[in-house]
């Protein structure tokens, strides 16, 4: 699916898609410095919430490529 064939409707839900993960990865970075900052933090917990982290930040990534307009060669 290039941007040439998202309909606005499309648009519109990848944009509010987004925005919901922006917020949960921003809640999460905040989480995260939160319980670093405990020196008896389970580290496994700690892993799997950077994981999850990492995993929003690439399906942010991945939908914003959506809305970029395809660049002929």
């Amino acid at each position: 699916m290039t941007s040439q064939s998202l309909t606005e409707e499309e648009r519109v839900q990848i944009e509010a898609r987004i925005a919901a993960l922006e917020i949960e990865h921003h809640d999460l970075d905040d989480v995260i410095d939160r319980l670093s900052e405990q020196p008896d933090q389970d580290q496994l917990q700690l892993r799997r919430f950077k994981k999850r982290k990492l995993v929003l930040k690439d399906s942010i990534s991945r939908l914003k490529i959506l809305l970029v307009p395809d660049i002929p060669a």
